[in-house]
């Protein structure tokens, strides 16, 4: 089946007693067992398995080309769980420019537990340097956020295959609509499905595909059994809902952002864009050879500093001001004043999560607001 089609119909179970065409939310948190002691519906305790969460691990495993995946409650609980399973005094490999939520969790969660290096995973050079023999894990973010650099991952998995590293990606921002990871050689994706596969924010969620079930997925599975972080039935519901939208939502993302991203680039108080469709994006090769499409998400930099960046978002009508991204609706935020005194984002800089509203609509919206400097 082509992607459009794995969407709607991999996450759904028509009932055969009722003949509903959409899986009911099943609310159940334990399950009857047979006169044997057995399990015929499949499921034990909603903790360990559900209907729901079930149908939504089996769409999300085929979306990414993978063998399987396990769905959490956040995003940051799936970037966790590959932490936790991690064994005690392995050493990380991690981008400079890595989330701040993950970034957080291995600078203060799991200090003195594991190890890491936070580097630019782009200088091949650079990271081979920092391999060491405790190295168990080199983690990716391609588009990267905030800043949208771009990490050629063939090259990266060809470095960590040779030394008995596993490499995970997190695809977030590109989807698998935007990007297939695993068929890039990637161990593992990591997405939090509150962004695009959710699409609506209004769902909080996270997820682990692997590209086969070996001993480390089967620890990911532990994690994800007896750490309990998963999401709710109804979550799930609304997540499978959702993602069979997702192949066309994610064309209209992608269509908006390059126009916008082609407007902001010509206007003479924009300092600098950033978005992998651009020629101008240092990357923009390597996203063209491993990138289906280019993503909806965008970052700029305005003349200034933080105040004239915060000038433009206060300008601003149809853009709300506010964290997260992927929603049908266009977000913007001041990225630094979000991660803290250690982040890497210019503080001029302004990331645009490009909704569905008219493209017309937002260029004038935004065009509105940078003229106000």
């Amino acid at each position: 089946m082509k992607i459009e089609t794995i969407a709607i119909h991999a996450g759904n179970v028509t009932s055969a007693d009722t003949g509903a065409v959409i899986q009911p939310v099943t609310l159940s948190t334990t399950f009857k067992r047979d006169a044997d002691g057995g399990y015929p519906g499949g499921h034990i305790y909603s903790r360990i398995s559900n209907p729901n969460r079930a149908s939504l691990e089996n769409v999300l495993a085929k979306l990414e080309g993978g063998a399987a995946a396990a769905a959490f409650s956040s995003g940051n609980a799936a970037g966790m769980a590959v932490f936790q399973s991690l064994p005690p005094g392995s050493h990380v490999i991690a981008p400079d420019d890595m989330y701040h939520g993950l970034r957080n969790q291995l600078k203060y969660l799991f200090e003195g537990i594991l190890t890491f290096d936070f580097i630019d995973v782009n200088d091949m050079a650079a990271l081979n340097d920092y391999i060491e023999d405790s190295t168990a894990l080199i983690w990716l973010e391609t588009p990267s956020n905030p800043l949208l650099k771009i990490t050629d991952i063939r090259a990266v998995v060809e470095i960590a295959h040779e030394n008995g590293i596993k490499v995970v990606v997190d695809n977030t921002f590109a989807t698998p609509m935007c990007q297939q990871p695993l068929n890039l050689g990637a161990d593992m994706v990591m997405h939090s499905t509150t962004k695009y596969l959710g699409g609506h924010s209004d769902v909080t969620g996270g997820a682990l595909i692997c590209k086969q079930k070996d001993d480390w997925w089967q620890k990911i599975r532990q994690v994800q059994e007896f750490g309990g972080a998963i999401p709710s039935p109804q979550d799930c519901y609304m997540l499978v809902r959702s993602i069979k939208t997702l192949p066309y939502r994610m064309k209209g993302h992608v269509s908006n952002a390059l126009l916008l991203a082609q407007f902001l680039e010509h206007q003479p108080k924009v300092e600098k864009v950033m978005y992998p469709g651009l020629y101008s994006h240092p990357q923009y090769n390597i996203a063209k050879q491993q990138m289906l499409s280019f993503g909806g998400m965008l970052s700029f930099c305005v003349k200034g500093g933080a105040e004239e960046a915060k000038k433009v978002i206060n300008s601003l009508k149809l853009f709300t001001q506010a964290t997260s991204l992927g929603g049908v609706e266009s977000l913007i935020e001041h990225r630094y004043s979000v991660e803290g005194p250690d982040s890497k984002t210019p503080k001029n800089l302004l990331r645009v999560s490009v909704g569905l509203e008219n493209i017309e609509d937002l260029i004038e919206d935004i065009s509105l607001a940078i003229s106000s400097l």
